[in-house]
């Protein structure tokens, strides 16, 4: 498997490096791992209410949410750089920041192993660090990509299917669909994502739920409290007749860590990959 750096992604974004790195402004929580994972976090001057790991992040200031931010708020910290994920916002806020002549890097974002990787690449191309961050690729993620890559893809087992839940919303479960964050960790488990007919986010009722069969059931640890507990989520009528419930085949971890694409991704991954060969 290789990887490159990318500087300009398809989608536009830039990852060129920007003129005075020295006090960033964090929109983005795998941004702010990332930073942590290569020891920039000295630049850090404050973050958004997702940056919530390391433990340390949380002692910054906030911005608030990453898609709702406020530009007088952002500017009264004296930013030299707004480094954010591809969801910040709201876009009349961010072109206000640029017209003050701030730096304002946005990171793009693909639900993938290489996303990951081009994700921190582009990180530290953006910050003046690219040599240290290819360091970290090279000694921290590219080992536990191979182990990730031995779980998935194991030759003597079948594929299981697997759906994941986000939350409720009126009482039914809120499922990944196709070109979602939900959609692209279950393919780096080595999984098959049974909820192909819709995108994004959706509200999914029982019935379909129930007649696609998943072998087995992620769910964030926000989402699970929204249920409950695990007994509960087990038995709601949506999930019971499930494989997944029927065989205890539901798994609870931390939403940001699977899905924000960051290293603990892969870490994520990984946990997952080995239950699944069980």
């Amino acid at each position: 498997m290789v990887f490159t750096c990318i500087l300009i992604s398809t989608n536009g974004f830039t990852c060129t490096q920007v003129k005075d790195p020295s006090r960033i402004t964090v929109a983005g929580g795998s941004i702010t791992e990332i930073l942590y994972a290569i020891e920039a976090q000295e630049q850090i001057v404050a973050v958004d209410i997702t940056s919530y790991y390391p433990i340390e992040a949380s002692s910054h200031p906030s911005i608030g949410y990453v898609r709702t931010l406020s530009a007088e708020g952002i500017l009264s910290l004296d930013p030299t750089l707004i480094l954010g994920e591809d969801d910040m916002g709201p876009p009349s806020v961010i072109n206000q920041i640029k017209r003050t002549g701030i730096d304002v890097s946005i990171v793009p974002e693909e639900h993938s192993v290489e996303g990951i990787i081009n994700k921190i690449n582009c990180i530290g191309n953006i910050i003046g660090m690219r040599v240290q961050t290819e360091a970290f690729i090279s000694k921290e993620i590219l080992p536990k990509i191979k182990e990730l890559d031995h779980y998935s893809s194991m030759k003597n087992k079948k594929k299981k299917k697997v759906i994941f839940i986000l939350g409720l919303q009126s009482g039914s479960p809120i499922v990944g669909g196709i070109n979602t964050s939900a959609d692209g960790f279950i393919k780096m488990i080595g999984g098959i994502n049974p909820m192909s007919e819709f995108e994004n986010w959706k509200p999914v009722n029982a019935e379909s739920i129930i007649s696609s069969a998943p072998d087995v059931i992620l769910v964030t640890a926000r989402g699970l409290k929204a249920f409950g507990d695990m007994e509960t989520l087990m038995n709601h009528p949506s999930l019971a007749l499930t494989p997944a419930a029927k065989n205890n085949r539901i798994f609870s971890m931390d939403g940001m860590a699977m899905l924000g694409f960051s290293p603990r991704t892969i870490d994520s991954a990984i946990n997952i990959s080995k239950k699944l060969n069980d």
